[in-house]
């Protein structure tokens, strides 16, 4: 799993609304879940919370919402960091720069959005979702988004060609190509919703599709 670290963790919230079609979207649809299941001083687990970005929009929901930011990149974490003091609400935040499973948490929902595609089906990605279970109270929901295997023969070229029109350079969109086909772990349907099961979860229920990306509460 990569850890974005230097110019990779400062241009990372520039460069993520190019590379994953409907970004925003995705966002506003899990807050707005959030906002309709959580009550207050609900404490919410976000995994892979990189520059904090997540977390601000958050906290600006329910102003008693208390927070764990995980991620093993201490570069994206320290600009998470600053980004919680200069909103006011460090103070509300518990920032864990280790992997989940080292975790110690009973959150009232876990949001992972943009992260499992990175980590490999070899035991890795069970060890995640197990982690990600042992810190959660029981019955509350997991957001899951990520980049999953293409349903048609054209949707990568589809997905790419949005990127391009979103902002992505030539130079860019060839990278991704790259990326896509070697760099990342992408999942199907069936896989998907197997390793749920083994991990003690339910049923997916998807809540978003964008091309290559979806998203499911658990």
């Amino acid at each position: 799993m990569p850890t974005f670290t230097g110019e990779e963790a400062q241009e990372y919230d520039n460069r993520i609304t190019r590379l994953v079609p409907g970004y925003e979207l995705l966002h506003q649809l899990t807050n707005a879940q959030l906002s309709a299941t959580l009550t207050d001083n609900a404490h919410i687990l976000v995994v892979g919370a990189g520059t904090g970005k997540e977390i601000a929009a958050l906290a600006n929901i329910n102003s008693t919402w208390q927070f764990t930011a995980q991620d093993t990149s201490a570069d994206m974490l320290a600009i998470a960091k600053q980004r919680f003091i200069e909103q006011g609400i460090d103070a509300r935040i518990s920032i864990e720069c280790q992997p989940v499973d080292k975790l110690k948490v009973k959150a009232d929902a876990v949001l992972c959005l943009l992260v499992m595609h990175f980590v490999e089906d070899n035991g890795d990605k069970k060890q995640l979702l197990k982690g990600i279970k042992n810190n959660l109270k029981k019955s509350a929901p997991v957001f899951i988004a990520d980049l999953m295997r293409p349903e048609t023969p054209f949707e990568r070229e589809a997905q790419l060609n949005t990127c391009k029109e979103l902002g992505l350079s030539e130079t860019g969109k060839t990278q991704m190509a790259h990326n896509l086909e070697r760099e990342f772990y992408p999942l199907d349907r069936m896989r998907f919703s197997e390793l749920l099961n083994e991990c003690g979860f339910g049923i997916p229920k998807l809540y978003f599709k964008a091309l290559g990306f979806s998203g499911y509460v658990v």
